[in-house]
């Protein structure tokens, strides 16, 4: 005959929660198994210099321009009458270059929305810098006095900055 438990006793002992015992200094522990990461399912943060690289290049070129000019201009003033003075002029003309070619290599870079915001600015900036010129050289002609030609640059890039301002703003 096998032995059967009494009635109202149950078959198997029962399942002890896991909460029973939780402070409980006799209940041998273990530490968590170390958790493996996939390091290649990682995403990569991209370091200063990749995400600010056209910026930080274009900032170290035209720091590099400044530096050449104000000593190009500093040894000009030193030395009006030498004759490598048109050397010496034209030698801020060689970081400018490196400026521009770090400009157009950031340009490149751009995304096609951006490229696109970018030539509509450019477009802009050319056709108000010639109506702007035209009209003062008509006032020129009347009386207002002749100015440099050193400002058509910087009122092209200001009406560029104007420019990529606007065109940003309509295609938000």
């Amino acid at each position: 005959m096998s032995e059967q438990p009494p009635p109202g006793q149950p078959t198997e002992p029962p399942v002890e929660p896991l909460y029973t015992h939780p402070a409980s200094p006799f209940v041998k522990t273990h530490a968590p198994t170390p958790l493996q990461l996939d390091t290649q399912s990682l995403p990569v943060v991209p370091s200063t210099w990749v995400t600010y690289r056209a910026q930080i290049e274009f900032g170290l070129a035209m720091l590099a321009y400044l530096m050449v000019l104000v000593g190009s201009v500093t040894v000009l003033e030193a030395n009006p009458d030498a004759d490598w003075r048109y050397y010496v002029a034209v030698l801020p003309v060689i970081p400018a270059a490196v400026v521009i070619w770090v400009f157009v290599r950031a340009l490149a870079r751009l995304d096609e929305l951006q490229k696109r915001i970018q030539m509509l600015s450019f477009g802009f900036s050319l056709a108000a810098t010639a109506l702007v010129t035209f009209a003062y050289g008509f006032l020129e002609g009347v009386g207002l006095p002749h100015l440099n030609w050193t400002f058509v640059l910087p009122l092209m890039a200001l009406l560029w900055g104007v420019g990529t301002a606007i065109f940003t703003l309509r295609y938000r």
